[in-house]
């Protein structure tokens, strides 16, 4: 019985290693594979080093009359609201570099945003509306454009 067990023990040991050995391989390839991204002298890579531009929207806070204090959380709320949205809206610039035709930006990203936009504007413009008088032209403030 002794001597069987050193004999599984390197048959273990050999199935485990050769297991290993695969994995690393495969991720060795997968690494390589990656669209031909190689790292510079400072960790960053070739898409990275243009940059996409960022969004530029039209600041809504600045253009509100007096805020009613019961509408006030809801209006805080999707100003909020609109800062993230420009802010997945650059995130979605930087992931998708090199993505679509001419018009990739303006259709899947700056034309979602408007209209992402235009409802919160909305749902601003409605809290608001709800004890005083609602505020027009707001919809005006919801395209924005591309900063190179």
């Amino acid at each position: 019985m002794s001597r069987a067990l050193p004999k599984y023990n390197k048959r273990r040991v050999a199935v485990i290693g050769g297991a290993a050995a695969l994995a690393l391989t495969g991720a060795v390839v997968v690494t390589s594979a990656l669209a031909g991204e190689t790292a510079g002298k400072n960790g960053t890579n070739a898409r990275t080093l243009a940059s996409p531009g960022t969004v530029s929207c039209p600041d809504v806070a600045s253009r509100l009359p007096a805020i009613p204090a019961t509408a006030k959380a809801e209006v805080d709320r999707n100003l909020a609201l609109l800062n993230t949205q420009i802010a997945e809206a650059d995130k979605r610039l930087v992931d998708t570099v090199g993505q679509g035709g001419p018009n990739f930006v303006n259709n899947a990203i700056l034309g979602p945003l408007k209209d992402k936009r235009v409802a919160t504007v909305n749902r601003i413009a409605t809290a608001i509306g709800r004890t005083a008088a609602k505020p027009q032209g707001l919809k005006a403030l919801a395209p924005c454009t591309l900063n190179k």
